[in-house]
């Protein structure tokens, strides 16, 4: 159909302009930005944000950004800004704005009442030259010599510089801070991701049974306390009352399949040994990844010492959304 080859064609244009305005985005990495970069890391406040129009949607996912990973941010609208929201702006604040022009009417206001002010202004801007450029303290310069959409007017490759820019300057702070995955999971407690970070084993397993039985218990023993705990294993633990091994519905099938007599066995002779394990320690994303590795749906989880604590079920992962 021939939609259907402008839709690819269509497409594909969008993101070679697109990646052809981040390839020349690389050129303003430059001496200026590690300035601004390390501006921004010394000022004692905020690094308020603002811009309007689609500049100033961007403008809210990179204070999100800076926010999540450890520096202080907030939005200002620029057409609100002129009409009470400048309160928010406290002295230490450095002032990022957004414009690809630079010359919009409300940054042409905005701009001389900030310097009036005695913020710093870092100015992400398409065009040096422009008002914003000039009056900047910082230049960030996002040039983009054409739009992706085919009438050249819509913002896109220029609001994607934007995004990418702002993204290289949250990583460039977190860099300088140090910021580490555990930094990450305090700002991030809510939702899978966070999860990943600070859920660990130990706030899993005390949640389950904990089926047990000695080497030397019968299989009738074995298979009634599997039942009963209901996460379809039992660990085997030795006279000293370490693990032993583990009997699983899977050793009971093979068992069931050999065909031989039942009545005289004992758990040490259905077990397997050399069960995984995991220590009560372990970040619960690293069970699931052991699970997925050797395609078992639980492990016996143990202390630093070897002793058996019980058990993390697959279902234990999912009920937590870690999959």
């Amino acid at each position: 159909m021939i939609s259907e080859g402008l839709i690819r064609k269509t497409a594909l244009r969008t993101l070679e302009i697109e990646m052809k305005a981040l390839r020349a985005l690389q050129e303003s990495i430059d001496g200026e930005f590690e300035a601004c970069v390390n501006a921004v890391f010394a000022c004692q406040g905020r690094l308020v944000v603002t811009g309007i129009g689609k500049s100033a949607l961007v403008g809210q996912k990179i204070v999100a950004t800076l926010n999540s990973t450890g520096t202080p941010a907030l939005f200002m609208h620029a057409a609100d800004a002129i009409h009470g929201d400048l309160g928010m702006i406290q002295p230490g604040d450095f002032v990022l704005c957004l414009s690809k022009s630079g010359e919009t009417p409300e940054i042409r206001v905005l701009v001389p009442l900030l310097k009036n002010l005695g913020n710093p202004i870092i100015g992400m801007v398409g065009n040096r030259a422009s008002y914003l450029g000039r009056h900047a303290s910082y230049v960030l310069c996002t040039p983009v010599d054409q739009e992706a959409d085919p009438n050249n007017l819509a913002p896109t490759a220029s609001t994607t510089a934007q995004m990418a820019l702002g993204d290289a300057l949250a990583t460039s702070l977190l860099a300088l801070r140090g910021f580490s995955p555990q930094d990450f999971a305090q700002f991030h407690p809510g939702g899978a991701l966070g999860k990943q970070l600070y859920l660990r084993v130990s706030d899993l397993y005390p949640q389950n049974e904990r089926p047990a039985v000695q080497e030397e218990d019968s299989l009738q023993q074995t298979i009634l306390e599997m039942t009963s705990k209901r996460l379809g294993a039992t660990a085997v633990l030795n006279p000293t009352g370490q693990l032993s091994g583990i009997v699983t519905d899977g050793d009971l099938r093979r068992m069931l399949e050999r065909g031989n007599g039942f009545d005289n066995l004992l758990a040490r002779d259905i077990m397997t040994s050399g069960p995984k394990t995991i220590t009560e320690n372990a970040m619960a994303v690293k069970a699931l990844q052991v699970m997925r590795k050797n395609s078992i749906t639980q492990l016996v989880v143990t202390d630093e010492a070897g002793t058996y604590k019980g058990f993390v079920h697959l279902h234990d992962l999912i009920r937590e959304g870690l999959i």
